[in-house]
């Protein structure tokens, strides 16, 4: 889909009022998996899209922020002919879609934030030694270190010990290509993110879902964006890790989707 001086690419599927789905770092629109697109588009017409210079979009030369980022959700909209969607998104993808509910506040229906932070004071950012690990990993140059790496942390206890998960965590992880230049500046902009101290301007409808068992983003940085953000609502889940989409797809989808009938 052309968005002007860049494409990016979409996966649309179902029917019913828009849902635009923002994925995280180095995640491109296959790592939703199709257990929760599927169960999203019995109700809605799901929209799922690569970032600038992640899997099947065009390359991205020079910095850009999280702002950046949802101006490109926001001309994306544009390009569909959208006025107004609902929006998910998970990990960077909450924070780029906290962002657009900011900057284009008419665009956004309903807003599902999962697991995610608002940045500022009060967040929990990544344990050190986790982050180290998974920094080893890559750093490593491994494919298959980086995947158990990746696989320990995202996902949650619970679901680390179901028979084919980690077969399905790796092929989504992978499923297009995400360029370590691009991905450090995603990772650069998620530092600088911070919302905190605007969230509180927010007037649309806002749940929260998060693991309670999550590594890479402390559960703690869900009841802070619930107190931030004014009437919403905080939905944990039990045993959840960061990838709470693949561990729990039904009920996260469900949640997603009674969002926004509401």
């Amino acid at each position: 889909m052309d968005i002007g001086s860049r494409q990016l690419h979409v996966d649309r599927r179902g029917s019913g009022d828009p849902l635009l789905l923002i994925p995280g770092l180095a995640a491109t629109s296959g790592f939703w998996g199709e257990p929760f697109l599927a169960a999203l588009a019995g109700d809605l017409d799901v929209i799922a899209f690569d970032h600038r210079g992640i899997g099947g979009s065009s390359a991205s030369a020079g910095p850009f922020s999280i702002a950046d980022l949802a101006d490109d959700a926001a001309a994306l909209l544009d390009a569909l002919g959208i006025a107004s969607a609902h929006v998910a998104g998970t990990s960077m993808g909450g924070m780029i879609a906290q962002e657009l509910a900011l900057r284009h506040p008419a665009r956004v229906r309903t807003l599902s934030l999962i697991c995610t932070y608002a940045g500022g004071p009060g967040s929990v950012i990544t344990d050190r030694a986790v982050f180290g690990r998974y920094l080893d990993a890559i750093r490593s140059g491994d494919v298959e270190q980086v995947a158990q790496t990746g696989f320990a942390i995202n996902v949650g206890p619970a679901a680390r010990e179901r028979k084919g998960m980690y077969r399905t965590y790796r092929s989504l992880a992978f499923a297009g290509p995400a360029p370590r230049a691009v991905v450090v500046e995603q990772a650069r902009a998620t530092a600088t993110h911070d919302a905190s101290g605007r969230l509180g301007a927010l007037r649309v409808p806002t749940t929260i879902i998060h693991g309670d068992q999550d590594q890479m983003l402390d559960v703690a940085n869900a009841r802070q964006i619930a107190q931030l953000i004014p009437h919403a609502r905080l939905e944990l889940l039990p045993g959840a890790g960061h990838v709470l989409w693949l561990e729990q797809p039904e009920l996260t989808a469900r949640l997603i989707v009674q969002a926004a009938a509401a």
